[in-house]
C-alpha cells in the first residue's frame, strides 16, 4: 500500500494460485490504515460461506467473479454488503448479461473466463467496457492492465477505477513492488487530483464521489 493504491484485494477462490486463508487475511487487514478499502474476491460460493469469510477476514467490499445471479447479489446487498459484480469481455459482454442487475450496482469489466476467473494477463475489450459504463456508472476496468497501457485505458474508457494483477507480479501471488509503484504513479499522472471518497473501514460504505481508484 506504500505505493499509493486505494484498495487492496484478497482472493478467497480456493482454485486460484493467489488464494489466501480468511484468517490470514484478517491479520493483514487489522494492520492496514483506516483509509484502505479491502476487497474480497469470491467465485460462485455459497451465500453462507461468503458471509462467513467476509466476517472472518473483515473485508469491506465483496467482488463476485463468477456467475452470480442478480438475486444472489440482492441477497448480499440486503444484508449490508457492498458488491463489485464482474463481467468478462472474453465471454462477450452484452446488455442481456446485465438484465436484472441494479444499475447502481458496482461492476468490473475483465478479460477472464472459464476456470481462471481473472488474473490471466489477457487484455479486456475496452469497447465493451465503454458499453458497460453507459449502463453502470461505477465501472472498474481490469484485464491485462500494466504500467505501459493503463494511461491509455483510463483515457479511452474513463472507468471509476482500475484493477491490475498478473502484470504486477513476479510470480502468481507475489507482487513486484517496483511494477506496483510504476502502475500507481502512471494512474496518478493521468488523474492527479481525484475527489475524496468517503468510505471508511468499520463504518461501511457511506456514499461515493467520482474517483480514479487503484485496486490491486
Amino acid at each position: 500500500m506504500d505505493a499509493g493504491a486505494d484498495m487492496l484485494g484478497f482472493n478467497f477462490y480456493e482454485r486460484s494460485p493467489r488464494y489466501i486463508d480468511p484468517k490470514e487475511a484478517r491479520l493483514i487487514i487489522d494492520q492496514l490504515p483506516q483509509s484502505v478499502i479491502t476487497v474480497g474476491v469470491f467465485v460462485n460460493q455459497d451465500l453462507k460461506a461468503v458471509e462467513k469469510i467476509a466476517s472472518t477476514s473483515g473485508v469491506l467490499v465483496l467482488q463476485l467473479h463468477g456467475d452470480e445471479a442478480p438475486e444472489y447479489c440482492e441477497t448480499l446487498k440486503r444484508k449490508g454488503h457492498t458488491l463489485i459484480k464482474v463481467f468478462n469481455t472474453g465471454e462477450g459482454f452484452t446488455r442481456e448479461k446485465t438484465l436484472g442487475y441494479d444499475d447502481k450496482q458496482w461492476i468490473m469489466v475483465d478479460a477472464g473466463g472459464g476456470t481462471a476467473r481473472g488474473g490471466t494477463g489477457q487484455l479486456s475489450d475496452w469497447s465493451q467496457a465503454q458499453q458497460a459504463k453507459l449502463l453502470f456508472p461505477i465501472t472498474f476496468l481490469a484485464g491485462g492492465l500494466s504500467p505501459e497501457n493503463v494511461a491509455a485505458a483510463i483515457n479511452e474508457v474513463e472507468p471509476f477505477g482500475v484493477d491490475a494483477c498478473s502484470s504486477l507480479e513476479q510470480v502468481p501471488g507475489k507482487k513486484d513492488h517496483g511494477k506496483v509503484r510504476d502502475f500507481v504513479t502512471t494512474v496518478r499522472k493521468v488523474r492527479p487530483h481525484p475527489p475524496d471518497c468517503p468510505v471508511k473501514r468499520g463504518k461501511g460504505i457511506m456514499g461515493l464521489l467520482q474517483r480514479w481508484r487503484v485496486l490491486k
